[in-house]
This record gives C-alpha cells, structure tokens and sequence, in this order.
C-alpha cells in the first residue's frame, strides 16, 4: 500500500460552504477558500478534525489556532486563574482526557465545560451535558496536565488495577508468606525423594523431559508444515466485497502508538528520527512518548528535542509496580487513536507499516481484534549472541507464530510491534500492570474473550542484547512473566477450557509447559553427558544400551528439526549469512536454562520486579 493509494479520492466540489473556524480564517485571510475547502474534503475520508489538520500541516500555530476558535464562536479563553476543575459524575476522568474536556468552576460560581474546538462536542461518546455547558477555550495540552493533576490519585490506582482480578496475578503481592513456604517445601521434598529414590526420580524427571521436548518438537513441526501451505482464501470484509460501491473505502482510522520509555536517553533521539519516517497521515497519528515521573534524564532529553505535532509526552505518576504494562494502562487514557500501537525503545519499524495496518484492519473479519508484526534484528553480526538471538526471532515471527495462526492456536503476543482495537482493549482489561509478560497474557485474554490475532506483513528493526548477561536478564524476565501467565490463567482449568475451546486449550498447556520444563529441565539431559565417558550415573542400572541409543537418536532427530526450522526461517536474502551460526544454537539455549532459574528465584522472591533491558549499547543501524 502506498501513499497514492489513501489519497486517490474525487476532488472537492468547489462550492462546499464554509463555517465556524473555517470561515474566520478565511474572512481574515489566514487561509485562502480554496486550501480551506481542500483540507475539509480530506476530513471525508480521514478520521479527525478540523483543528488538528490545521496543526499537523503546520497551517497555524497552537496559540493562533485558539484564538481564532475563540472568536469564531464567540466564546472566551480559559484562565486558570478564574477558575478550578471539578468532577462531574457524567465526565470520568478517562472520557475527559480522550476527548480533551476539563469541567471547572469559575469564580463567580459557573459551572463550564473547557474544551479546545466546540465543534468536537458533537461526538457519540459524550453525553448530553456537554453540549449543555457554556464552553470556554484552551489547548489540548492544558486540558490534559490540569485532568492529570486534579485526578493523579484516581489515575494512579486505576492503571495498576485495569485487568479482572480473576485474570491477574496482582493477588500474589499480599502473600508473600505463602510463595515462600512453596518454595521452600517443594525443593525439600524433591531433595528428600530424591536422596531416598535417586534412580526413580531422576527417571521420572527424564521421562517428563522426553514428554516435554516432544510436546515442543511436535508444535513446531505442525507450525512449519502450516506454514508451507498456501494460505486459505480470505473472507470478504469490508470494502473487499464484491458489492461495495466503487472507490467506497472508509475512513482511514486514527491511529495511537505507546512508546513506553525508561532510563532510554542514550536512544531517544535516535527513536525520534526513526518514528518520524512513518508514512502516514500526520494528523491521523499520534506518537505518545510514556515517560516515567522519576526518570528525570529522558524526560531532559525528550524535553530538549523540538517534537512535532503528531508527538504528545505523557508522565506516568510514580507508584508501584513500576512497569511497562502499568505505564501503558495510564497512558491509554490520553489517546484519541481507535487503534492502539505498541513499540519499544529501540525500535525501527518499516515506513509503511501503519498504512498495512490500516488495510487489513478494514479488510479483517470484526473478531480480529489485533494485528501482530514481525520483530528482526539490526545488528545481528555484532556478536555470536546477536546471531543466535537473530536465527531465534526469525525462527519464530517468520515460521512458528505464523504456523500456529494458521493451524487456529491462541497466539502469545510480543511487547512490540502489536496493534489493537481500543474498544476491545478496553473490553478485555488492558494489560494487566503486575504481569512482566503483558504480551503474552494480552494474546491468551484476547482469545478468552472470543477474538483472535492476525500476522501482519510488516517487520520492525530492534536491537539485539548480544553480550551473555544482559541477554539472561531479559530471558528471565520472559520466562518468569510465562510462567506468571500459566498460573494466572490455569487458575480455573476448567474456565480456560470453556472460553478457549479444547483445541487452543491443549496447544496453550503444550505451549507453556514445554517451554518452561525444557528450559528448567535442561540439566536431567546434560546428566547423560557422563555415560558416554564412563562416569557413574543413576540411570544405568536401570536401563538397556538399546534405550540409551534410542534417546541418543531422540536428540539427534530434535536438533535436525531444531536445525531445519533455524535455516528455513533465515534463508532469505537478508539473513542468509547466518546460515552456518544455525547448528550453534545448541550452545546458544543452554543461557536460557540459567535464565529460567533466575525466573523461578524471582517468581518466589520478587514476582513483579521489571529486570529492565537497556538499549543503544550495540552497532548502531546502518540508514
């Protein structure tokens, strides 16, 4: 999809009237007729208004702009100083700031409604008090800090509080006393099993690790022989249908993209320039940089950078637990976009992505409640580890999230690179604060809901952690945050059952549970190592030479499927250098299994702690 292709539209009739704001400043010569009728015809076929059209081409300034809505309505501006906000049961806090609405009371005792354009009064959403109110006039900036300001603490507990409790693990923060006696109780019992009956358990840990690794093997395989089919034929949707009138495509939408930032002012200024190359709409974006309150180095170099229009920074109050999830449910609230984007500091998406997204948006069936993009790494040669985190990502977005779309299992998400409904967003929860894998408890909570995840045709560029430690850091906490989601939602076996249907059922367990028993379990096959050199190991007395050549032949067949997937899923033009790294990832995984103890220590000790990655520490992106 290109440019050409959303503004390919009949041009505007030459006696459209003109009204409010567009009449003032063509009366005084701000704008000529023409320009004006233009830039309202484009209001048919993209979804925004007047004003922010004006802003984003860089018609007027924010002050002038203001000014002249005052007049054209006659109606005042806002001075804080002859006034003060208050609640109004009919305006939550959340509506006034999507909407830009603040309620005050003046001095002398008038109830008003402060807004930056009347002519946006007139949205579905809003009640009819607003339309009851006299109306003074201020920017959408002002509106917004004065709402943050006056509802920080109703603000502040909410983001933290957004998902079901059913469906969150922020039960867990009250009970530490109980996580601590399970980990100590387990590993004793484990201990004194295993010090009584040292064979049988070590055979029955093998016997789970052989189950698990099948369980792991077989889901890739189905998701690569998915993946080689052709794709089934679409349904028609939307504009696709054969009866849709000619050239009757809908408005495009107003998109809304989180970047959640913390301790990121080495790679701020270089995500700015990257965002900016969107292609896009300007006045259908909004880039919302969410900055911590007490990350006081981001916010100078945010504050120091000359952002444009379609660039909003939101502060999120300090408070507990200081995660991404948490920042995104307050940040939420100041959006105007009905679709929601996520991407991460390092980010460096393709330029038409956001025109993608919007295609098939409009084109997808109405339960297809997020579009999942494709993450790639910029600096794949810079080490080994960067290789195999390389080969691993391409694995996975390019092979085996898009088999298991095809084969009709839940989609764990990642924390980049995904676009939401916000309707539906918001009907299922937002994220849940407390969980460090939000993504991935996002994708499954979709899936319970009735709705489901597409692939989107579209990558994004990211950093790669390349260097041991800060690569098991980060492991740890998607690990502990997939094990958090397990619990979490196999709280009630039974419920899971019944909203994800017996087949997604199976494929979340097989899924999760061979994830994390691969990883944890990873030392019961290092064990086998001693035999071949002659050392005393448990399982000898127990078992034949012919089942140990039968394991050995399990294995090699494992890492020949493990190989095939790595090769297929990097053979194209880009990433076909990594090709001879592939049969090295059976030294790359083992990192994982450090990792996953790390997470089961955290999930015990600190299950909401954010083991933050940093960026901007690698080669950097060649333009």
């Amino acid at each position: 999809m290109t440019p050409s292709d959303v503004t390919a539209f009949p041009s505007a009739p030459p006696n459209r009237s003109l009204r409010g704001v567009s009449r003032t400043l063509v009366a005084e010569g701000a704008l000529p007729a023409s320009e004006m009728i233009a830039l309202r015809h484009r209001l048919a076929w993209q979804d925004t208004d007047l004003q922010t059209l004006l802003l984003t081409d860089g018609c007027l300034s924010e002050d002038r702009l203001l000014s002249l809505t005052a007049r054209s309505h006659d109606l005042p501006l806002w001075d804080e100083a002859e006034g003060r906000p208050i609640s109004l049961p009919e305006l939550p806090p959340a509506l006034c700031l999507r909407h830009a609405l603040l309620p005050a009371l003046e001095t002398d005792g008038r109830l008003v409604l402060v807004t930056p354009d009347p002519e946006r009064l007139s949205h579905p959403d809003l009640p009819t008090v607003c339309r009851a109110l006299p109306l003074r006039i201020a920017s959408r900036t002002a509106i917004r800090t004065a709402l943050a300001a006056q509802h920080r603490d109703r603000l502040t507990l909410a983001m933290a509080q957004c998902t079901p409790d059913a469906l969150s693990c922020r039960r867990w923060q009250g009970r530490p006393a109980g996580r601590s006696l399970l980990a100590l109780g387990l590993p004793l019992a484990l201990l004194w099993l295993t010090l009584l009956w040292p064979g049988a358990m070590l055979a029955a840990l093998c016997l789970w690790a052989l189950v698990t690794l099948g369980l792991a093997v077989g889901l890739r395989a189905l998701a690569l022989g998915a993946r080689l089919l052709p794709p089934p034929p679409r349904p028609l949707h939307g504009s696709q249908h054969p009866l849709a009138m000619p050239g009757a495509m809908p408005k495009l939408p107003k998109i809304a993209i989180l970047v959640p930032l913390f301790h990121e002012a080495s790679i701020a200024e270089t995500l700015l320039v990257r965002l900016q190359r969107l292609d896009y709409p300007r006045a259908l974006l909004e880039i919302v940089l969410v900055l911590e309150e007490d990350d006081s180095l981001t916010r100078g170099v945010v504050a120091e950078t000359d952002l444009p229009p379609w660039f909003r920074t939101v502060v999120v109050p300090r408070g507990t637990p200081q995660t991404k999830p948490r920042a995104m449910n307050y940040a939420l609230d100041f959006c105007e976009g009905d679709i929601i984007g996520i991407y991460d500091a390092e980010d460096a998406p393709e330029a038409d992505q956001l025109l993608k997204v919007a295609r098939q948006f409009n084109d997808a069936a109405p339960e297809v409640a997020c579009l999942q993009g494709a993450l790639d790494y910029y600096n794949p040669r810079q080490t080994w580890i960067a290789r195999c985190f390389t080969v691993e990502y391409a694995t996975w977005f390019r092979v085996v999230l898009p088999g298991f779309a095809r084969l009709g299992l839940g989609l764990p998400l990642g924390g980049t690179t995904l676009f939401l409904r916000r309707t539906v967003l918001e009907e299922v929860g937002r994220w849940d604060a407390h969980n460090v894998t939000e993504d991935a408890d996002l994708g499954y909570r979709l899936y319970r809901h009735g709705y489901r995840t597409e692939i989107l045709d579209s990558t994004t560029r990211e950093e790669a952690n390349c260097f041991a430690l800060k690569w098991i850091k980060q492991r740890s906490r998607w690990l502990k945050g997939y094990m958090v989601t397990y619990l979490v939602h196999m709280r009630r076996p039974g419920r899971l059952l019944k909203d994800l249907g017996l087949w997604r059922f199976l494929g979340f367990n097989a899924h999760f549970v061979s994830a994390l028993s691969q990883f944890l379990l990873a030392p019961v096959f290092w064990s086998m190592w001693l035999i071949p050199f002659g050392l005393p190991h448990p399982l000898l007395d127990m078992t034949s030479p012919a089942l140990f050549r039968t394991l050995a032949t399990v294995f090699f067949a494992t890492e020949c499927v493990n190989v095939a997937l790595g090769i297929i899923a990097v053979s194209g033009r880009e990433h076909r250098h990594l090709i001879p790294w592939v049969p090295s990832l059976m030294l790359y995984f083992p990192l994982g299994c450090i990792a996953a103890y790390k997470a089961l220590f955290e999930l015990v000790a600190c299950p909401f702690y954010w083991d933050k990655t940093q960026h901007g520490h690698s080669a950097p992106e060649a333009d």
